[in-house]
């Protein structure tokens, strides 16, 4: 009985520190999400390569190539680009000139401004985009390559 009066006296005389030491592990959650999308902000200019292993989101200029082809690319509304992109998806909101290649999806929005070709298995154009180039959208040539094989087992017997 001791120790329970003793317990409830202690929370009472630091309720504050309790609630600041809870608080604190979910701040860490948050900010360790914040580190995986890095931010080229609107006064940020980049002349040259520009590579990571986390998103990438570009509201200022980049000259030169952009890598990150694990993870995504997304060009923003004031993103300024002269550039070849190589991403997993790439979404273009602002202006690009150069090459688009896109392991997974690409999508130019509505706002979004393309001067270049594009290759990606999904590609996507909203209406009221402006683009002028090509695209390829042909899969990744790992199926053809057992059609092969079986086609001369076919052709022996």
């Amino acid at each position: 009985m001791m120790w329970k009066k003793t317990e409830p006296e202690d929370m009472h005389s630091q309720p504050a520190p309790a609630p600041p030491a809870q608080p604190a592990p979910r701040a860490a959650a948050p900010q360790a999400q914040a580190r995986d999308h890095a931010i080229i902000g609107t006064t940020v200019s980049i002349k040259g390569d520009v590579t990571g292993e986390e998103d990438l989101l570009i509201e200022g200029r980049v000259e030169g190539r952009i890598e990150f082809r694990r993870h995504s690319v997304t060009v923003g509304k004031n993103g300024r680009i002269k550039a070849d992109i190589f991403a997993k998806s790439i979404t273009v909101e602002g202006t690009v000139e150069g090459n688009l290649f896109g392991e997974e999806q690409l999508v130019v929005r509505q706002a979004g401004t393309v001067r270049g070709n594009i290759a990606a298995p999904r590609v996507a154009l909203e209406d009221g985009c402006n683009f002028k180039g090509s695209i390829d959208m042909s899969p990744k040539e790992k199926a053809p390559s057992p059609a092969i094989a079986d086609k001369p087992a076919l052709k022996a017997p």
